[in-house]
């Protein structure tokens, strides 16, 4: 005899349904987070940059990639901002100013976050400085690896003359640059501050001006890219290294101009920096500002500055 069968209705079209919805739910709320993510690493919570109504002539963005021989051969992002009118003047040269990123950092935070490009756009078109090529190297393996800007113990790891050798180059040879050092300047926040005073150390009459921006003057003691010698790390210390230097920073007229906040963890280490040059006879500038701390909103806050500062040291030899 055959057994009776019931059949009840499926409910797997509702299951799949809600399935469905469920997942697309998901999908529409990682992409909101991730969305989110980027856009505050791009921004740092901050507003894209834009230019306000009154800028008619904007710079351009470019990337190239550098091969070095430093890094043995590898080849690197190096951004660059060309001025307001650069295309539109083809016989005219200017001054170079390069900026030096944190860690974690990334070259194009200089533009999204920091808003050079469009302090740059505003104080050209205002007449209020003149119009400079940013250059923005990625100066590590990674957005989270630390390199210091330095010269590492470590084989293919010469950042130090990866930027003041192999990028100085590239960047003179194919683009209109003064290929002067009184027409360049060397900047940078956080580590690429402490970079920017390493390297012009080092280097004197490459860069007429070093930036600081809530930087550093000894170096972290990272074995990996210092070694365990005292001399070298002494070497990479700007406050140690600046009595070894002082006569050529002289000659080649460099000025240092540099800045912190009180609450910085790097504030004594400044004020030392600062005692240093006054002792040693080094043009500079030195400010503190009582609020703020070491983060975006301060060197954000203080790119026009910055750029002003540039404008007027690299004006001519």
């Amino acid at each position: 005899m055959a057994t009776g069968q019931v059949v009840l209705p499926s409910r797997k079209p509702w299951l799949l349904a809600g399935t469905a919805a469920l997942l697309a739910f998901l999908a529409v709320g990682a992409f909101g987070v991730y969305r989110y993510v980027d856009n505050y690493w791009l921004y740092r919570g901050f507003a894209p940059p834009h230019d306000p109504a009154y800028v008619k002539v904007r710079g351009t963005t470019v990337r190239v990639y550098v091969a070095s021989p430093a890094l043995g051969g590898r080849r690197q992002p190096v951004d660059l901002y060309l001025p307001p009118g650069y295309a539109a003047h083809p016989h005219r040269r200017y001054p170079t100013l390069y900026l030096l990123h944190g860690v974690p950092g990334r070259p194009g935070a200089f533009l999204a976050t920091v808003r050079m490009g469009v302090v740059e756009d505003e104080l050209v078109a205002l007449h209020k400085a003149r119009p400079m090529i940013l250059v923005m190297p990625f100066g590590s393996t990674g957005s989270f690896t630390d390199e210091e800007w330095a010269n590492g113990v470590r084989p293919h790891s010469a950042w130090e003359t990866f930027l003041a050798r192999d990028v100085v180059r590239y960047v003179d040879t194919h683009f209109r640059t003064i290929p002067h050092g009184w027409a360049r300047g060397l900047a940078g926040l956080s580590e690429g501050g402490y970079g920017s005073l390493n390297i012009g150390l080092h280097h004197p009459g490459e860069f007429r001006l070093l930036e600081s921006w809530s930087g550093y003057s000894k170096a972290d003691p990272i074995p990996s890219i210092f070694g365990k010698s005292k001399q070298f790390y002494d070497y990479n210390s700007p406050l140690l290294m600046l009595k070894h230097v002082r006569k050529a920073l002289r000659r080649e007229h460099t000025f240092i101009w540099f800045y912190i906040a009180k609450k910085d963890h790097g504030f004594k280490e400044n004020q030392w920096f600062a005692r240093a040059l006054e002792r040693d006879r080094i043009p500079h500038k030195y400010y503190v500002f009582v609020h703020g701390g070491h983060n975006w909103a301060l060197w954000r806050g203080n790119a026009a500055r910055a750029y002003l500062a540039a404008s007027k040291v690299l004006r001519g030899p």
